[in-house]
């Protein structure tokens, strides 16, 4: 029996729920910028899509085209159309980077990460007409979260738990 993609299915079904909330969860202005509570999702669609292609390979392509696709048809075109757009181009750079770099996952989730999400903050920011350095900064952060805590919990495990 086949095992089904897990971390495919959770990765495409994150992606569309990200755009769905984005279109109805507000930013919220902390006053030296507009902060959304789903840039910690966005983190974790980053994350996902790691562990996705670490475990179907390059057919994170398909499941990259599929919650594009699907977001574009479901969520709100305003914030699908700049949500999509953000997301082709982070994620392509997010999956480059991830398949040429030969170091441990972790490391692997981290770096990735640190390249993806200012490329994804700035295009999806500059799109909706919500670019300020505060709210970028703000949303960078916030999905550099995910990343984060994937990267310390495998860096605290001994080395023999680790996962290659």
């Amino acid at each position: 029996m086949t095992k089904l993609p897990g971390y495919l299915i959770g990765y495409v079904a994150s992606i569309l729920i990200l755009n769905l909330a984005f279109s109805y969860v507000p930013m919220v202005d902390l006053g030296f910028g507009l902060f959304s509570p789903m840039a910690v999702l966005a983190g974790l669609v980053f994350v996902l899509r790691d562990y996705a292609q670490r475990q179907v390979g390059h057919w994170v392509l398909g499941g990259m085209a599929a919650g594009a696709l699907l977001s574009f048809w479901l969520a709100d075109p305003f914030v699908a159309t700049a949500s999509v757009a953000a997301f082709v181009v982070s994620e392509l750079g997010d999956w480059l980077l991830y398949t040429i770099t030969k170091k441990p996952f972790h490391q692997r989730v981290l770096v990735s990460s640190v390249l993806a999400t200012p490329i994804d903050t700035a295009v999806f920011l500059y799109l909706i007409d919500g670019m300020t350095a505060g709210t970028f900064v703000l949303m960078v952060a916030a999905k550099m979260v995910a990343a984060l805590a994937v990267w310390y919990m495998y860096h605290r495990r001994p080395a023999y738990l680790r996962p290659a």
